[in-house]
This record gives structure tokens, C-alpha cells and sequence, in this order.
């Protein structure tokens, strides 16, 4: 008997793919179009471009920029205690601490510096994360004053914390019942011209992203991108493609740590307001305005704390600081220190404690109690 005729099975595996793809070309889109086939087919692929980058901009919305808003809309700012007056004599004065750009809360800078004791209770500033009020932070400060008891305040801000202070110096000088004793300013830009070009360049590239990008204030990813490309000099250079392996991954880890799952880190948004108020230029007025007697207080003093050699510091021109100081507020009658450090860098005192402390305890302390007695002296002669 003879056997059924089967079909080849490669042969039908063949039939079956053709009809297939005869099927498909048949009913896709544009089978039927004669005239500009491929260039409509192709125009209608690339009009589906958008489609998807607004689908991922929604999601980049969604999870990445919209969660941040909402939190840094619930953050205000703070003042907090640190320690209390070493010296019976300054029981009278509180002294409030002022970190930089980049910076949220000085509680740590303020404990690396015991020596502020010396000259009346510490408490640290933290900026709201969303940006800086400085008449915010001055009413606080009043408030601080009046509870305690403290009709004296000394004002200390780190490098950009410095051009705060000036600006909340200058509510309390004109605008309330508190007697500003002085301000310390480290290593201080009392304009843009005082940053260095380098820094100054990444600061303005900064708020050019921050203006064309939506979202940029807040976005955790723009940070870590931002954060890594500041990092690339320690992993490039070696390895597979250029990058070397565990130097990347300890400089994601750190970026994550630090600046990404840490809520007690600046947000985009502050860092730019921060250079904002460097960019602003205000200092030069504030500082006039403090080289005024206000309200019947006298004017405060001015502390420049900077390295002896002004190539330590590599972010901010710090004699081009001390001059413009020394134009403000020295002379014959004025009420400016400068303070010459031997190792320190730029505005660094967690990292060089020892000398922060001694030129502190040494020099800054003598010249403000020196200048608060010879405002009581003029006070008390006026009044009699």
C-alpha cells in the first residue's frame, strides 16, 4: 500500500512566513498610497517622536520633579541653638552662623567653632530649601533675640553665607530694636567680580540650565547628572572607555548619599538663589547702609577672616574682597579687621578648626569688645 503524500515541512514553513509577510504589507499603514509612499511613511515616524518624548517628559513630571516640589513647598527656615556663652560678660549677645552656597544648615559649622562662644550664644541658620528671604530669617532672628533676652547679635556667614549675613545685618540694623555688634565675614564675594572666572562661569552655565529646562529647580536626576560632571576629573582618564570602574561607582555612591537621598542637602533651587544673591551685588549697599548709625545704635563692626596667601582660595578673589572693604568701611574712623590666616583655604573651618579657633579667640573677640566699648563710651558722653 502505498504511503500519504505529507507536505515538506520546511517547504510549508516557508509558505506559512510568506504569506505572512504578504498579509502584513497588505494592511499595514500607507499600502494603498501610489504617490510619495516612503516619504509620508517616513514623515509619520518622525511626527511619533514627540508623542514619545512628551510620554517620557510626563513621567519626568510625575516622579522626579512634582514629589521634590512638594516637599521643598513644606520646608521654612530655622534657627538653632547650638551652645551657650562661654564668657559671663557676652550673656548679653547671640551669634548666629551662616554656611555657603551649596550648603543647607550650619549646625556643623557652628560646633567646629567653640570660640563664637566667647562672644555670646550660638545658634546656626537653616535656609528654607526652596530659596532665601533674608527679612524671613531677620524676623526670626529678632524673635530668638527677644526670648532669650539678647538685645545684641553678631552675625558670621562662610563665603556666600557672608553676603546674607550683610543683608540680614542691615533689616536688624534699620529696621528693628536689635543692636548689630558685628559681622564676620570668611573669605566673603562682596560682588560678582569676586568670584573667581572659573567659578563664576559654572555659577551663570548653572542658571542657564535652570531657566531653560522645566522642572531644573527641583529635578533629582539634573542634579545627579550635574553633580557627576563636577566629579568627572576623579574617574576619567583610565580603564575601559576612558572611565575607571571603582572610582565611578565610590563617586555615584557619594553623589547619592550626599546630594540625591539626603534631605538635609540644598536643592537646585537654593543653590540658585544663593548665587542669585552674589550675582545681585547687594553687599556694597548693605555695607553702606551699616556704616551708618541707625535708630540710635551705632554702626557694626566688620570682620574679614581670609588666607594670608589669596591663592589659597580658589573660588573667591579675596583681595579684591579686601579692598572693596577697605574702601566701605576702613579709613581713620573705620570699623574694619582683617583677619590674615596662615592654612586655612576657602571659608574651610570643619576642615581647619585649630586656626578658625585661635584667630577667633585672639583677634576677633578683643576688636569686637573693644568696638562695643567704645560705642557705649560715645553713647554715654552723648547722653549726658
Amino acid at each position: 500500500m502505498a504511503l500519504p503524500d505529507f507536505p515538506n515541512p520546511s517547504t510549508a514553513a516557508q509558505y506559512d512566513d510568506e504569506r505572512r509577510r504578504a498579509r502584513l504589507r497588505a494592511t499595514r499603514l500607507g499600502h494603498d498610497w501610489v504617490r510619495w509612499r516612503r516619504t509620508r511613511r517616513t514623515l509619520l515616524r518622525a511626527a511619533l517622536i514627540p508623542v514619545v518624548l512628551l510620554g517620557i517628559f510626563a513621567q519626568y513630571l510625575a516622579w522626579d520633579v512634582m514629589p521634590e516640589r512638594d516637599r521643598l513647598a513644606r520646608t521654612e527656615p530655622a534657627v538653632l541653638p547650638i551652645a551657650g556663652p562661654s564668657d559671663p560678660e557676652a550673656t548679653d549677645t547671640a551669634v548666629f552662623d551662616l554656611v555657603g552656597l551649596g550648603v543647607l544648615d550650619a549646625s556643623d559649622t557652628a560646633r567646629a567653632l567653640p570660640a563664637l562662644r566667647k562672644l555670646g550664644s550660638v545658634w546656626a541658620v537653616r535656609y528654607d530649601n526652596a530659596g532665601i528671604d533674608t527679612k524671613v530669617i531677620a524676623d526670626l532672628i529678632v524673635k530668638v533675640a527677644v526670648a532669650s533676652h539678647t538685645p545684641n547679635v553678631i552675625l558670621s556667614g562662610h563665603s556666600m553665607g557672608g553676603v546674607i549675613a550683610l543683608e540680614i545685618a542691615k533689616h536688624l540694623h534699620t529696621g528693628s530694636d536689635r543692636k548689630v555688634l558685628a559681622v564676620l565675614l570668611d573669605c566673603t564675594p562682596v560682588d560678582l567680580h569676586a568670584v573667581r572666572p572659573e567659578s563664576r562661569d559654572q555659577g551663570e552655565e548653572m542658571q542657564r540650565w535652570m531657566g531653560w529646562i522645566p522642572g531644573a529647580r527641583e529635578s533629582r536626576v539634573l542634579r545627579f547628572i550635574v553633580e557627576m560632571y563636577a566629579r568627572h576629573e576623579n574617574y576619567t582618564g583610565g580603564g575601559k572607555y576612558g572611565i575607571r570602574g571603582d572610582r565611578f561607582r565610590y563617586s555615584v555612591r557619594q553623589v547619592l548619599r550626599d546630594k540625591i537621598l539626603n534631605s538635609d542637602t540644598a536643592s537646585n533651587g537654593l543653590i540658585e538663589a544663593q548665587f542669585k544673591a552674589i550675582v545681585a551685588g547687594g553687599a556694597i549697599d548693605d555695607l553702606d547702609a551699616l556704616a551708618k548709625p541707625a535708630l540710635g545704635k551705632a554702626r557694626p563692626a566688620i570682620v574679614f577672616i581670609r588666607p594670608h596667601d589669596a591663592y589659597r582660595d580658589p573660588i573667591v578673589d579675596v583681595e579684591y574682597s579686601h579692598r572693596v572693604l577697605i574702601e566701605q568701611v576702613g579709613g581713620v574712623n573705620g570699623r574694619l579687621l582683617v583677619v590674615l590666616t596662615r592654612t586655612t583655604a576657602h571659608a574651610n573651618p570643619i576642615q581647619r578648626p585649630r586656626e578658625y579657633n585661635t584667630v577667633i579667640a585672639q583677634q576677633v573677640v578683643p576688636f569686637v569688645r573693644q568696638v562695643e566699648r567704645e560705642s557705649t563710651e560715645r553713647a554715654s558722653a552723648a547722653g549726658r
